[in-house]
């Protein structure tokens, strides 16, 4: 069985959509990274990183214990890899494919939440300060990103290895956001048509909509959990090893 460990973020659906692709069964665990599930100690035994998503496989292949990655690109390879499908192993194709997904965790999706993280901090400017600089900086980053992938498009249908891959699957959920991102997506007239043909198909329409359970009612999140959540997801450091952990040896 696949566990997921999951949230309805841009991150948590790339894992989604090819789950979705490859058709296999899988239970979604949700991760409300909003209340802080992600600092428990039973989750960081999964994913010392403290996010999501992170995934259980209980039978791997050529069975043995659990498998448990927990970070995206590498479950995504993991998965692909198991199920032979979606990541072509010749020397210039897995290669191709391995270069898109770097591009995609070291680039897109940093700089793409960085982006985020700054305008939400700038409305609020009476207790967060002035953020026009990173606002620029971010926002001139984002422009960037989606010219490289329209130069990575030129005269292709997809990304990367000449075919479908977890390439596009790991940097679609991302660039389909390019309206809160104040992008004019008619500058990147090849990830338009991109965009336009994932989001037509049926695995992509299926692993965006995965939810993780109702969505909380902020009106009815006390003043006091207000202030908890705060305190432990803003200006984040080390993570000490939890009691837990200790008190079991």
């Amino acid at each position: 069985m696949l566990d997921l460990y999951y949230w309805p973020t841009p991150n948590g659906k790339k894992v989604t959509i090819l789950l979705e692709e490859l058709e296999v069964p899988y239970t979604v665990k949700p991760v409300n990274i909003g209340r802080g599930d992600q600092f428990t100690p039973e989750f960081l035994k999964i994913s010392p990183n403290n996010r999501m998503p992170a995934l259980v496989d209980t039978e791997p292949k050529g069975g043995g214990a659990p498998v448990t990655q927990f970070e995206s690109g590498a479950i995504m390879m993991y998965l692909a890899e198991k199920y032979g499908r979606f990541w072509p192993q010749d020397v210039h194709g897995k290669w191709d494919v391995v270069q898109w997904m770097m591009w995609q965790m070291g680039n897109q999706g940093p700089k793409f939440g960085e982006q985020g993280h700054f305008f939400r901090a700038s409305q609020d400017p009476k207790n967060t300060g002035d953020f026009s600089y990173a606002n620029t900086r971010f926002g001139n980053e984002v422009h960037r990103l989606y010219g490289v992938m329209n130069l990575g498009l030129f005269g292709k249908r997809y990304l990367a290895a000449n075919e479908y891959t977890i390439a596009d699957m790991i940097c679609y959920p991302w660039a389909a956001g390019w309206k809160l991102r104040k992008i004019e997506l008619d500058e990147f007239p090849h990830v338009k048509r991109w965009i336009e043909e994932l989001e037509q198909r049926p695995a992509v329409i299926k692993g965006m909509a995965v939810s993780a359970g109702e969505p909380e009612d902020p009106n009815r999140i006390s003043d006091a959990e207000k202030a908890r959540r705060a305190g432990l997801l803003y200006n984040q450091r080390a993570t000490p090893i939890p009691a837990e952990w200790s008190a079991k040896k």
